[in-house]
């Protein structure tokens, strides 16, 4: 895996850095226009479209399958506890293009008819990655919080606390390492996630108001990868390049907040 890792590290920067200094590091990454057969490939209104996605899809699943993974691992009874389950872990064998076709379908339309436009926009990508990222966040939050000692939970209701202040006060914070793992794992899938994005966003190169169409960086590469060529499609694996940034920087700013997390206890 480490191999893997490093043999992806390198072939991005030796395909990425070049096209970024033919281009130029601000006008690549601050450029406001993408038009390749100009030979202008400005990424900026690319990159904020992806981190307001991913905020948004952030904002909406984890409060979702954070509650979802405190009733299954305390509250849930045993009969419904398996197909809740089953259904869970099936959310994550689904395809992305079958999401995708569902968010086309159902979530477009329907954002078209209330509130007008186009209906593949901003918030179509944002609902749709916050349904996406569930099972990746559930998963690991339930087995975080089974792991936590039942002392602890026994203890604090011995003090007086409630079943409630028991669970979200003493069981989740106790399970913070293991919760963080798990939103970072549903911040990279949202981050990566290009085929069910580019059928629910419209795939125009805007600055992100929420009914807007917009491109994602992954949606880029999917784009136009299949006909690109010279110095645009090395501006692609340069895209692939600054995901990959993104996925470190998130990695490493959370491992920072732990560790300090764990310094203060």
């Amino acid at each position: 895996s480490i191999v893997a890792v490093v043999l992806i590290c390198v072939f991005l920067f030796a395909n990425g850095v070049p096209a970024m200094q033919k281009i130029g590091f601000a006008n690549f990454l601050t450029g406001t226009r993408w038009k390749p057969g100009n030979d202008l490939y400005g990424i900026f209104p690319m990159i904020i479209a992806s981190i307001y996605v991913t905020g948004g899809a952030i904002l909406i699943g984890v409060p979702i399958a954070l509650f979802t993974s405190v009733f299954m691992a305390r509250y849930c009874p045993q009969k419904i506890y398996r197909p809740l389950k089953s259904g869970i872990e099936l959310m994550a064998g689904v395809p992305s293009i079958v999401y995708g076709f569902f968010g086309l379908v159902l979530m477009v339309p329907l954002i078209r008819n209330t509130f007008g436009g186009t209906g593949t926009s901003w918030l179509a990508a944002s609902l749709l990655l916050a349904i996406m990222i569930l099972p990746t966040i559930i998963g690991p939050t339930e087995s975080a919080l089974r792991s936590v000692p039942e002392s602890y939970y026994e203890g604090s209701l011995a003090l007086g606390a409630t079943k409630e202040r028991s669970i979200f006060m003493v069981m989740l914070p106790a399970a913070k390492s293991g919760i963080i793992t798990a939103v970072v794992l549903g911040t990279g899938r949202a981050i990566g996630e290009a085929m069910a994005i580019t059928l629910v966003s419209g795939s125009s190169v805007n600055f992100p108001l929420p009914f807007n169409s917009v491109r994602f960086l992954t949606t880029a590469i999917v784009a136009e990868m299949g006909y690109a060529s010279g110095l645009h499609r090395e501006v692609l694996f340069t895209i692939g390049l600054v995901l990959f940034a993104f996925i470190m920087i998130i990695n490493i700013s959370l491992n920072g907040i732990l560790k300090k997390g764990e310094k203060t206890k």
